[in-house]
């Protein structure tokens, strides 16, 4: 079989297997809430609330029903791509909560990502450049202690730092509460204030953002630093690299255009593993910075025993993760002619 029909071969049947891995998802997450202790009409009307007001709310939700019933009831809507309605959110639709909230999430994710890889590739590049160094030493050191520090402790005292002692930033919202925020069809700030031209908004915007995308892109940076350096020092020994040396070609050059390109071929699978991880549900994240996004608003789901929201959002998330396994398995397998299925 040649590689390109067995690639797509590869890529028909995890196409194939994505729906089964989200009714995993589902199923698991489904009786896992069931499983939990706790009411969540009580979390809506409180415990003292008489007997038959209860019942009536069960009746209602259809929490009085038979567990299989409940699922099946569930999965039905969910095949005609129904995620239901949140008990705890005035009876908002799934779809619009993760409409309103979903957008933080994205920018969030998108900036973060941007300063992890422009600060990860850039450490390693220079780490690996100079080897036994002092440069390649404090590359090693800024990769080690970025991948170890714990997310939610070091966000806190930058937080405590920055926001806090210093006032040079804010917290707990995407834009000052006494501005209109920007109006778009992406729901996201800063693309919204560009598109319609308002460079106050979109610098304020960037702002609001500032500390939280800083702090979570150089925590994340640790982790491209690292598969970018060793992988750059193995490729500066490869045949083809001494070739090039042989033939004259400056270091610099052979740096950039030959062995860099090689060497980040691993960055794109963690790359995109680690935005979709950003993207599905960095609930401690978010809950650390008092991000308004749509995995804080999980966290609150799940405080409130929303069982809907909870298994809407956990399933949006799930299609995510699934869906960006898929496309850096075929990225990867399109650039890197190494990779055989």
């Amino acid at each position: 079989m040649s590689r390109s029909k067995a690639l797509q071969y590869y890529i028909i049947v995890r196409v194939l297997l994505a729906p089964l891995m989200l009714l995993t998802v589902t199923t698991v997450v489904f009786l896992l809430l069931r499983a939990t202790p706790g009411d969540p009409v009580d979390a809506i009307i409180g415990g003292r609330a008489p007997e038959s007001a209860k019942e009536e709310l069960r009746a209602k939700l259809g929490l009085n029903l038979p567990i299989w019933l409940q699922y099946l009831n569930y999965m039905g809507k969910l095949l005609q791509l129904d995620l239901g309605t949140s008990i705890g959110s005035r009876g908002q639709s799934v779809w619009e909560i993760i409409g309103q909230y979903f957008p933080a999430t994205v920018e969030l994710a998108v900036c973060s990502m941007a300063i992890a890889l422009i600060v990860g590739i850039g450490i390693g590049v220079i780490s690996a450049s100079r080897p036994g160094s002092y440069l390649d030493i404090g590359g090693r050191l800024f990769g080690i202690i970025t991948y170890s520090l714990p997310m939610f402790w070091a966000g806190m005292i930058l937080q405590l730092i920055f926001a806090v002692q210093l006032g040079w930033f804010p917290l707990g919202t995407r834009f000052p509460t006494t501005t209109p925020a920007p109006h778009g069809i992406t729901g996201l700030y800063t693309v919204d204030s560009l598109l319609t031209g308002n460079l106050n908004q979109f610098f304020t915007a960037l702002y609001y953002l500032a500390l939280h995308s800083i702090t979570l892109g150089l925590l994340l940076s640790g982790i491209f630093e690292r598969i970018v350096r060793v992988n750059l020092k193995q490729t500066m020994k490869a045949d083809y690299v001494e070739a090039a040396r042989a033939r004259g070609i400056p270091e610099r050059k052979i740096l950039f255009s030959h062995a860099l390109k090689n060497a980040l071929i691993p960055v794109i699978t963690v790359m995109g593993l680690t935005f979709a991880s950003l993207l599905g549900g960095a609930i401690l994240t978010e809950v650390t910075f008092s991000w308004p996004g749509l995995a804080n608003k999980l966290y609150d789901a799940i405080n409130a025993r929303d069982y809907p929201l909870i298994q809407g959002v956990l399933v949006f998330f799930a299609a995510i993760v699934v869906v960006a396994s898929i496309v850096i398995d075929i990225i990867n397998a399109y650039i890197d002619p190494r990779i055989k299925y």
